[in-house]
């Protein structure tokens, strides 16, 4: 998802996007959503939270 995106999302949630990198705004998004800030985190490429937005950029992050 672009930045821009995610942005407006956040903007949304009433999320500050001001200086924030890409990980660090989803991870607000996250608990604003009232979910876990779990994003990149997953270990050897497994997550369990299928249905999250975030979800397959999250695991390509996360092996970066």
């Amino acid at each position: 998802m672009q930045i821009t995106e995610i942005k407006t999302i956040a903007k949304q949630l009433g999320v500050k996007v001001s200086k924030l990198k890409k990980a660090e705004l989803i991870k607000q998004i996250q608990l604003a959503e009232g979910h876990f800030d779990c994003f990149a985190t997953p270990t050897e490429g497994y997550c369990d939270q299928e249905k999250c937005l975030w979800r397959s950029d999250c695991i390509k992050t996360a092996w970066i």
